[in-house]
């Protein structure tokens, strides 16, 4: 099974641009976005993905992605999905020798600006840059299935 163990965190200043490896644009919607289990849908760039993950537990859960075409997910987002639909700006930013993701939001989730870890281990460290803000790993707001629901814009 593959699990999916990030830290989630608020982004304090623009720092972290001088480091960006690559950027893409994602759009994405919830077909569903129950506690057990979150079906999404993601087009980024010119990729497509269906992606279902497991209840979280703690900062992780368990996770499955699979590629699809990309006119199939489009026409998924148009007819399945929740409005609003999540679009952001990722970029990947190497800090440290570690890979993290910023997702700059658009839309109903403008403002918002996060940056993601991923880990092998719950209790692994690392080096904090100094633009992480507070961390919300644990705040479900934060979460995106949560934000396509509640946008940030509404808080």
């Amino acid at each position: 099974m593959a699990v999916e163990i990030e830290r989630k965190f608020l982004v304090r200043h623009e720092g972290w641009r001088a480091s960006v490896e690559s950027e893409a644009h994602i759009r994405q919607g919830y077909l569903s976005a129950e506690a057990q289990l979150t079906l999404r849908v993601r087009v980024c760039n010119e990729q497509a993905f269906l992606t279902l993950k497991g209840a979280t537990r703690g900062i992780a859960r368990s996770e499955f992605e699979y590629p699809i075409p990309p006119a199939e997910a489009e026409a998924m987002l148009a007819e399945f999905a929740q409005a609003p639909l999540i679009d952001k700006r990722r970029y990947r930013v190497r800090e440290a020798g570690r890979l993290w993701e910023v997702d700059v939001f658009a839309g109903d989730n403008q403002g918002l600006i996060l940056a993601e870890i991923e880990l092998t281990h719950a209790d692994e460290d690392f080096p904090r840059p100094d633009w992480l803000g507070a961390e919300v790993s644990d705040d479900p707001r934060y979460f995106n299935a949560n934000l396509s629901q509640h946008p940030f814009c509404s808080w």
